[in-house]
């Protein structure tokens, strides 16, 4: 009796001394790096946009939240339905939600040491007792065993191993969850991109088969003057040669509006045989007029990638603590119960009941040194971690601060691009008409109309890429916040 009161004393001491210990979780607390302490992405503070006469304006909008559906602010359903489209269909997108679903099952999976493990079990022996062992004059006798009952096992963990491991996993998780984010932020991204390239090849073909007519009208004309005398045959030659030369332009733009097509049924899912994009148009999209600007101290928690590099540091710092605490003793619990009989019908029975309850203490002695180095290798990784998050940052606002200038020079350049195209819109109306009353040369009219090809085109490129440097601004902040239902 004394020895069993003794044994269930020892057993509380174990629990009241490990209950003193339970608070103790070494290793270091994470706390996110601070933001930046700017207050702009560029020196001399965010410039206002310039505003062109006959296009449209843009302003920012410093501290305005980004819609989730941003696209939307384009004005065209037909963007939206391709990309719903996607976000069903897209394989990148797929195997993102896969990867945070399994990251989380790991973070279960860990959280469940902090619990009892309690396991059954059942066996059977075939035993030959020699009893000349025990000094006793007995025949040896051959029996069978039989043993059913639970087993339970539970660490203490007093310096928190298991509690830093579940931090670290929990955080590797969050990783997986940022970039289901990233990917969808640059599946959407890509999917306007492809859409704004498509409109602009649309325009730029558009272009160049209104200057094929226009070469066809001038051959026409070259044609008519020849047939009055006026031109002569190197005239027609001339004609025919721009004609055949602004054709060439035609098949390679029609190339790459393919190329873009088949880009963007891979986005949504789809082989090209399969699935073809409605015919996207820079007429039929809208120019985004006010454009949101996160503040720079909320832009690391806006974009995902920051986001991820921050979880991939928590998971660095947990990590330290698992390391540390392996330097110290764990303490575990065990209890089991069992009923043992020599045969099937005797078990069940008090008679073949035993209960077994203890502790124990694991301490690290001599392991050559390699706690300790797994303990550096987690505090360097640390450091590695938080290189690559401020990088992170760093190269974050250095693309807003890219974004935000390039919308600049959009604008001014597409007002140059306007005057330019004007311009030698009225030179070639001159030119046609002088050429047409003999009081200009052909090549001066094939000048002009060279030179009215370069400002249309070259007007459209600059319109595209007022859109797409609108679109890229929204990437950069952020994109908004999604969540997939679960």
């Amino acid at each position: 009796m004394i020895g069993r009161v003794g044994g269930r004393g020892i057993i509380a001491a174990i629990f009241l001394a490990v209950g003193s210990l339970e608070a103790c979780t070494v290793g270091p607390n994470f706390k996110p790096p601070p933001p930046p302490k700017v207050m702009a992405y560029e020196r001399g503070g965010n410039a206002l946009l310039p505003r062109m006469a006959g296009e449209p304006a843009q302003r920012l909008v410093v501290g305005q939240k980004i819609a989730a559906n941003w696209w939307r602010l384009f004005g065209s359903p037909a963007l939206d339905s391709v990309i719903r489209q996607a976000l069903v269909g897209n394989p990148d997108l797929v195997a993102a939600v896969a990867n945070l679903k399994a990251a989380r099952e790991i973070a279960n999976a860990a959280h469940g040491g902090v619990f009892p493990q309690i396991d059954a079990a059942a066996g059977i022996e075939r035993q030959r007792q020699n009893y000349a062992a025990f000094g006793l004059k007995l025949p040896p006798s051959v029996f069978n065993t039989f043993s059913v009952g639970p087993m339970v096992s539970y660490s203490l963990d007093p310096f928190g191993k298991i509690r830093r491991l579940v931090e670290e996993r929990r955080a590797e998780a969050e990783v997986r969850r940022y970039q289901l984010e990233m990917t969808y932020l640059a599946l959407t991204g890509n999917i306007v991109s492809h859409v704004l390239i498509m409109a602009s090849l649309n325009a730029q073909i558009e272009a160049e088969e209104g200057i094929v007519a226009e070469d066809e009208r001038t051959l026409a004309l070259v044609h008519k003057r020849a047939d009055l005398g006026v031109a002569t045959d190197t005239d027609i030659a001339k004609a025919e040669a721009q004609l055949a030369a602004d054709r060439m332009a035609l098949p390679p733009l029609q190339h790459q509006a393919g190329v873009t097509r088949h880009a963007l049924s891979v986005l949504v899912g789809k082989v090209p045989a399969q699935w073809h994009p409605p015919k996207f148009t820079l007429t039929s999209l809208i120019l985004p007029r006010a454009l949101p600007v996160t503040l720079p101290s909320k832009l690391v928690h806006r974009r995902p990638d920051i986001l991820a590099a921050e979880a991939e540091l928590h998971a660095a710092s947990a990590a330290i603590g698992v390391a540390t605490a392996s330097l110290y003793p764990d303490i575990t619990l065990t209890g089991g119960f069992s009923q043992i009989a020599l045969t099937t019908g005797k078990l069940f029975t008090s008679a073949g009941s035993i209960w077994s309850l203890g502790a124990g203490v694991t301490g690290p002695l001599f392991h050559g040194g390699a706690l300790e180095a797994q303990k550096r290798a987690a505090e360097d990784n640390y450091a590695a971690a938080l290189a690559i998050y401020r990088r992170t940052v760093l190269e974050s606002f250095a693309q807003v601060a890219n974004v935000l200038d390039g919308l600049r020079h959009d604008a001014t350049l597409l007002g140059d691009a306007r005057r330019a195209l004007d311009a030698a819109n009225r030179s070639l109306a001159l030119e046609r008409q002088d050429y047409m009353h003999g009081a200009t040369s052909l090549l001066d009219l094939l000048d002009a109309e060279r030179l009215r090809q370069r400002a249309l085109v070259g007007y459209v490129r600059v319109s595209a890429q007022r859109y797409l440097d609108t679109s890229a601004l929204f990437l950069a902040m952020g994109g908004g916040w999604w969540r997939k239902p679960e």
